[in-house]
């Protein structure tokens, strides 16, 4: 085993990416929380890993906070944590209004940094911790009808760097997978988006030098990758999991 069992939670986890990043990382031996907003997928979900269901609104320091303590009763305190929880709208930026652009905001990014501010005690207190937040190559190369979006992955690698820098000598590693086009519900979203599916997926999948759509599994496998002792000395970097669509 790369790395001996951990308490990890997982946010965003009943999503397609969400749920291997949980599969792969019982699989390595970890504890695993799944946390959702939807308690019911949630519970759902845990089930497939002998783990926890949290329903968690990462908006909510409320229930960030109780998320903290439920991890913290089942089997300890969690020193590996996955900010997955995102959302997007797709839409023109000059349709879009403050509200959408408060939500997206605040889910995407706010609810990474206020997750991570209640768990990181528990890692300086084990002097160990692993922090893999989930940006997008949107925050890297921008995407058309995502620009609120693209902004909000963007600040995701920003915070990052900075949160590797400044508990870089407490043991604590944090870094950041950027997938690519994915086999995911919001891929699917973007190709019905237009007049036609099949096109748009051409389109796509010819754009990258693999010639593939990546999986949920290709992210969930960075993800442990960055999670385990083979990365203890990897902190503050980007990954892409995009097929070779960005290769800066």
């Amino acid at each position: 085993m790369d790395v001996q069992p951990r308490v990890a939670l997982v946010t965003g986890a009943t999503g397609g990416i969400g749920q291997a990043i949980c599969e792969r990382l019982a699989a390595a031996g970890h504890a695993v929380a799944v946390s959702d907003l939807d308690l019911h997928l949630a519970r759902s979900a845990a089930k497939s890993v002998d783990g926890l269901g949290i329903g968690l609104d990462v908006t909510d320091p409320v229930m960030v906070g109780a998320a903290v303590e439920q991890a913290r009763e089942w089997r300890g305190d969690p020193t590996i944590l996955v900010n997955c929880a995102g959302f997007d709208d797709l839409r023109p930026f000059h349709e879009t209004d403050e509200d959408l652009q408060r939500r997206i905001l605040e889910v995407n990014l706010g609810g990474l940094l206020r997750v991570t501010r209640q768990f990181l005690p528990a890692m300086l207190a084990a002097r160990w911790g692993r922090i893999v937040n989930i940006s997008s190559e949107a925050g890297r190369l921008g995407g058309p009808l995502e620009v609120i979006y693209s902004a909000s992955k963007a600040g995701i690698i920003g915070a990052t760097k900075a949160l590797a820098r400044e508990y870089a000598t407490a043991g604590i590693t944090v870094n950041c997978v950027s997938p690519g086009p994915t086999d995911t519900p919001l891929l699917l979203r973007v190709t019905e988006s237009g007049d036609d599916a099949e096109a748009a997926m051409r389109r796509i999948t010819k754009a990258i030098p693999m010639r593939r759509i990546g999986t949920a599994d290709d992210v969930a496998a960075a993800v442990e990758y960055f999670c385990g002792d083979s990365a203890s000395y990897v902190t503050g970097q980007t990954l892409s999991v995009s097929g070779g669509l960005s290769m800066v």
